[in-house]
């Protein structure tokens, strides 16, 4: 099944990016809040069951548009474990040990791999020597980040934790890929694919870590409340529509901006400390981004 048609973003587009990568951003610091109490695959659970709440009586409302086929179906089975249910839980996990500016550092990196994923699997998104580059800047980003002594242990857990961070952002690529092919409206589908997450996690929440702590403090309901409202509900109805309409690897481009935020909101709301690794990551993650936003040198040859 072919991909459908992407377009060139324009102004709206971009505005609902930078909104997109504020509210993601933010949502890191709403998880570092409420996950010690929470604990993490009861998060994930939770802020998913909120944003079916909020996104599942609009679209019922306006009519629910169901999958037509059995392919439909398995590709938003497979959208919704790797969009939801998988990196939902691995960046609660990750939250209860690295800051906010780790966690959004690592997850702007996506778009580095998602340049690689649109190139192997689809049509109309190919890869291009500027982006090359890109893609070999953002991954020096997380290298810096790391740190070359990060790979003489392995076991630490605050390597496993980056590991999984980026785990994650594999998973959100692989999803992005996915949401192209399927054909639903953006709200529908949104709602659609947190009610399968939902349906998986409540249980696996309930066996893997028993009933759900519910003498939380208000701090903690209000950090949840946010997550399943803004970053799990409104911005997955951005993310679906601007992926359908300018394609994974330029929406993904601009999720660069996370890091921007999310060490920003770290520092001034957490007061989470500004190392020099942290800023020399964000600067090759941001080239990479400049990078890959110019007119490849092919292209040009080509048009001229």
């Amino acid at each position: 099944m072919k991909s459908s048609p992407i377009r060139e973003p324009n102004r709206l587009d971009i505005g609902l990016m930078v909104l997109a990568a504020i509210i993601w951003a933010s949502g890191f610091v709403a998880i570092r809040i409420a996950v010690p109490e929470t604990r993490p695959i009861w998060l994930a659970a939770m802020r998913v069951g909120i944003g079916v709440l909020v996104l599942l009586p609009y679209g019922l409302w306006r009519g629910m548009v169901w999958p037509q086929g059995t392919m439909q179906w398995l590709l938003i089975l497979g959208m919704a474990m790797l969009n939801v249910v998988v990196p939902f839980i691995m960046i609660s996990w990750a939250g209860l040990t690295l800051d906010v500016s780790v966690m959004s550092l690592l997850m702007g990196t996506g778009p580095f791999l998602a340049l690689l994923g649109s190139h192997l699997f689809t049509d109309d998104d190919r890869m291009t020597s500027r982006k090359f580059v890109s893609v070999l800047l953002g991954f020096a980003g997380i290298v810096v980040l790391v740190g070359p002594s990060a790979f003489a242990g392995l076991g630490s857990g605050s390597l496993k934790a980056q590991l999984v961070m980026l785990a994650a952002s594999c998973c959100y690529v692989t999803a992005g890929l996915l949401i192209r092919r399927i054909r639903m409206p953006p709200v529908r589908l949104a709602a659609l694919a947190l009610t399968i997450g939902a349906t998986a996690l409540f249980p696996i929440a309930l066996v893997s870590e028993g009933p759900p702590q519910l003498d939380l403090s208000w701090p903690a309901v209000s950090a949840l409340v946010y997550l399943g409202v803004f970053p799990t509900g409104i911005a997955y109805i951005l993310r679906f529509r601007l992926i359908r309409a300018i394609g994974y690897s330029r929406f993904s481009l601009t999720i660069n901006m996370i890091p921007v935020f999310g060490m920003a909101l770290g520092v001034l709301l957490l007061g989470e400390p500004l190392t020099v690794n942290s800023v020399l990551a964000l600067a090759l993650v941001l080239s990479g981004l400049y990078v890959a936003a110019g007119k490849d040198p092919s292209q040009s040859a080509a048009q001229s």
